[in-house]
């Protein structure tokens, strides 16, 4: 197996192998070209990251300061918008679902290190000096929302029409349908019809 096949298994890695190197680059350009663009120019924007992205449908937004390890691991529905400053450490497939919305300063992060730091310092291997690592992948059902400041963690699938509060942490799965809050996020209840708004308006 190649080193990038290695990591998008989830399998241990020499993240310095040349094909993963030159991929981290070719995305961080193209993330350093995207700031540079303003906000009127939304088929600049869109082209410059379908040139990175495994895949997308038909409609994309992000504001700027997004940032991603490769890119050509993460997956986006219709309709997906995120605000300022999202960061995507896809070293393994993030799929994200149809009308996912996330707010400023949210990080999806697939990597996992040793726990033990003799494991976890950059070490010799017969292929060179790295870091171990690999990676849990990230799974955004359709219809959900990501508040401010969110962080999902490698391996966590958040279901259908879910709500993450602002500044939760996610280490486990998420049902559908449900606000979750909190470090580690917890289910704090149902989404159901009271919670409806549109009735309010004036």
């Amino acid at each position: 197996m190649t080193e990038r096949e290695k990591m998008t298994a989830g399998m241990l890695y020499n993240p310095t192998d040349s094909e993963l190197t030159a991929l981290r680059e070719k995305v961080r350009q193209a993330c350093r070209d995207f700031d540079r663009t303003d906000e009127n120019e939304g088929e600049k924007r869109c082209a410059i990251l379908d040139g990175v992205l495994k895949s997308h449908k038909k409609f994309f937004h992000f504001e700027r300061g997004v940032r991603f390890d490769y890119g050509c691991n993460t997956s986006l529905g219709e309709n997906f918008f995120a605000n300022y400053n999202c960061i995507i450490l896809d070293v393994c497939p993030v799929n994200i679902g149809d009308n996912v919305m996330f707010g400023p300063n949210v990080t999806i992060a697939t990597p996992v290190h040793p726990l033990l730091a003799e494991e976890r310092a950059v070490q010799q291997f017969p292929d060179g000096y790295y870091d171990l690592e690999y990676a849990k992948p990230i799974t955004i059902c359709d219809d959900v929302w990501l508040a401010s400041n969110v962080v999902v963690n490698g391996g966590v699938t958040i279901g259908k029409g879910s709500v993450i509060g602002s500044g939760s942490v996610v280490t486990r799965d998420i049902p559908e349908g449900v606000i979750a809050v909190g470090n580690p996020c917890r289910v704090l209840r149902k989404i159901t019809d009271k919670d409806r708004i549109l009735h309010k308006r004036v």
